[in-house]
């Protein structure tokens, strides 16, 4: 009896909890910007639009697209128009994506670099100057790169770095 009383009174609880959350959250969302409200549709529509234009379905639906272009040629006798089609179709396609894969290639970067960091943060040994990289100039990377030659030419030089691997030969 006390159990069904003590789960009731958590019951209530958590619904007054969550009802206050749920508020804050639609306070909080109705204050958010126009800006805000773009970016984040966009983002959604940036993933999903990877996701299916990345597939193999979307593919065959573009070669399907052009077979019934070039099948039509005929009919058209090849005109201006006909060709100029293919063309605008094509070059409308080609500058949306450019948007689409730039966002999704930025996010991808930007989520590998953080799990990234989070290793070398993680071992310990590990230089932490080596986080974040990426926002170094590009003579810098240079310096870091020779830097890192210099050591791996050190390493197969003392013996300390491992054989390499050949792709014939198995582990």
């Amino acid at each position: 009896m006390y159990a069904r009383i003590f789960k009731m009174m958590c019951e209530i609880k958590n619904s007054t909890v969550n009802k206050t959350q749920t508020e804050k959250l639609q306070e909080q969302e109705s204050k958010r910007d126009f800006f805000c409200v773009v970016r984040d549709a966009f983002r959604v529509f940036a993933r999903n639009s990877s996701r299916i234009l990345g597939s193999a379905w979307a593919f065959a639906g573009a070669i399907l697209i052009i077979i019934v272009w070039a099948l039509t040629g005929p009919t058209f006798h090849f005109s201006d128009t006909w060709q100029l089609i293919i063309n605008t179709g094509t070059t409308i396609v080609t500058f949306l994506m450019v948007f689409l894969i730039q966002n999704t290639q930025n996010r991808d970067a930007k989520a590998m670099h953080l799990k990234l960091d989070e290793i070398i943060r993680a071992l310990k040994g590990a230089r932490n100057t080596l986080v974040d990289l990426e926002k170094l100039s590009d003579e810098d990377l240079d310096k870091l790169e020779k830097q890192f030659e210099r050591l791996r030419r050190k390493a197969e030089h003392d013996g300390n770095h491992p054989r390499p691997v050949r792709p014939t030969e198995s582990r």
